[in-house]
């Protein structure tokens, strides 16, 4: 976008799954405000379109790309129409992710853990190893960024299946980022408290004023919260920094246990 003096990913090209709304939609908002070239990715094509209409409007390039994460087609297919359209591959946010059904563990149904763990988890597994296939043998350096939550070191009930994945997640980039590390390509995931998005205000508006008196900082978070803090690790700032999940939740989980 045209932001001189701001664009610090002037030139590149990222990828962010989920981006048709909350905190996807304001990642590849960001991401084209730094500058870079966005692939907008999810299973709804319209909200996508609205989200790449935004930034075109700025000035910014999109391309909008439809598909499941926890398809190992549909994910090839992504990476292929990345390079196609773009020619690189510098960027990639692992964002989407679902809740599930939830509900204590002696009423979940098997098909919904399944669900969970395949978007969550085996989603972002997919998407980074089609992308390091690509960002590797470039020689260029890199980074990657996963939505993972506060709820993978904590819990709450009905969360057996949703805190396990991101717990998975976290595990799961310690050892990417060794493997990657070598080809100067970094992998993080940001580990959100409670944002206010759609998945959130499913739960009904009256959650939100006692969760946010919660916070050290007395809100709830917004998606643009976690937008700018992928972007910053995707940026030259954050050049040290790989294989850590950072928690970015205005000090709810400061207290601990309640």
């Amino acid at each position: 976008m045209n932001n001189p003096g701001f664009e610090r990913l002037a030139g590149k090209v990222a990828i962010v799954t989920g981006a048709g709304s909350g905190i996807g939609e304001a990642a590849a908002r960001a991401f084209a405000r730094e500058g870079a070239s966005v692939v907008l990715v999810g299973r709804r094509e319209a909200p996508l379109a609205a989200t790449a209409d935004v930034i075109r409007a700025a000035g910014g390039e999109a391309v909008v790309v439809t598909g499941n994460v926890s398809d190992a087609d549909d994910v090839d297919a992504v990476i292929t129409r990345s390079i196609d359209h773009f020619g690189r591959l510098d960027h990639l946010f692992n964002n989407a992710g679902i809740q599930g059904s939830g509900g204590p563990i002696v009423d979940m149904a098997e098909t919904a853990f399944d669900e969970l763990i395949a978007i969550n988890l085996k989603g972002p597994w997919l998407m980074t190893r089609a992308a390091l296939r690509v960002m590797m043998p470039s020689g260029r350096p890199g980074a990657i960024v996963n939505t993972s939550s506060f709820l993978s070191t904590a819990a709450t009930i009905g969360t057996s299946a949703y805190s396990a994945s991101k717990a998975g997640l976290d595990a799961m980039i310690r050892a990417i980022a060794l493997e990657a590390g070598p080809h100067g390509i970094r992998v993080n995931n940001i580990n959100p408290g409670v944002i206010d998005t759609p998945m959130l205000r499913a739960h009904g508006d009256a959650i939100i004023p006692p969760l946010a008196a919660r916070a050290a900082l007395g809100r709830v978070g917004t998606p643009e919260d976690i937008a700018d803090a992928a972007v910053w690790l995707c940026t030259d700032e954050a050049r040290f920094i790989t294989g850590q999940s950072i928690l970015v939740d205005g000090g709810f989980t400061i207290p601990g246990p309640r």
